[in-house]
């Protein structure tokens, strides 16, 4: 799939941070996009008139992807519009925020929570793009975003990280199952810069675990939602025979994380 002119993009959560960077990547590359949203119509619909200014066609398609029935509409909206799906990126995901050290801070409906966004969500929604990826020519490519919280039992919550864990040992599953015609690869996040992250820790911890990350990575840097939508662009469009793998977008903080170190 090295030219994505013409074709046909589901990126879900696109309305805001790594999805929306992800739509706006796509299509200046020529890609048509489907931007999905969960409750940021707004911001949808303004990710979506920064594409259109790309001459590509757009929709924007309102659904929670812990609905099956709301993945299958979203994939039917695709095919209805343009006939063909040749991408889908699963980017939509919650959490809660809690110390890793306060059990008592998470309850059996917080993981059922997130897992069903994260987990099951990505799962329906590859369901529902299946069947079309490998009626086409070309096959299809799906991108799962999970993060660093997978591989190192970081995060948010420790629901996070087994969430993101599970998408990540699901990605594997499905790259076995879905070959020849479809590609499946997970990119793994580490600190991402932006209002999510900001929202969720508080200014001053953000500013505080931005500065601890940067000077953990090898790099000096973190991640931007620009710099994961470059890795998600490589599985789509880079080699071909890749399947089953991840990529970590850390600037090589993880390098330094040893069982005893992983904070």
């Amino acid at each position: 799939m090295k030219d994505l002119k013409s074709k046909v993009a589901i990126v879900t959560g696109s309305s805001s941070g790594v999805g929306a960077a992800t739509a706006r990547l796509l299509a200046s590359l020529g890609c048509h996009v489907v931007i999905n949203y969960n409750s940021n119509s707004s911001g949808a619909e303004s990710i979506a008139l920064e594409c259109v200014k790309e001459e590509v066609e757009t929709l924007v398609v309102k659904a929670n992807v812990a609905n099956d029935d709301d993945c299958r509409a979203l994939a039917a909206a695709a095919i209805d519009k343009w006939g063909r799906i040749d991408v889908l990126v699963n980017n939509a995901g919650t959490t809660k925020f809690v110390d890793h050290a306060n059990l008592d801070g998470l309850d059996a409906e917080d993981f059922q929570h997130i897992y069903g966004v994260n987990v099951i969500g990505c799962y329906q929604m590859v369901r529902a793009v299946a069947e079309q990826m490998k009626k086409q020519e070309e096959g299809g490519a799906i991108v799962n975003v999970a993060s660093i919280a997978a591989v190192a039992g970081v995060g948010s919550s420790i629901a996070y990280a087994a969430s993101k864990g599970a998408m990540v040992t699901m990605t594997l599953s499905l790259a076995r199952v879905l070959g020849p015609e479809i590609r499946v690869n997970v990119v793994c996040p580490g600190f991402i810069e932006g209002e999510w992250l900001k929202e969720g820790l508080g200014e001053q911890n953000y500013e505080r675990a931005r500065e601890a990350a940067r000077k953990g990575a090898p790099l000096g840097v973190t991640a931007t939602a620009g710099t994961v939508a470059d890795a998600i662009l490589y599985f789509i469009n880079g080699p071909q025979a890749v399947t089953g793998e991840s990529i970590i977008v850390d600037g090589g903080r993880h390098l330094g994380m040893t069982p005893l170190t992983r904070r």
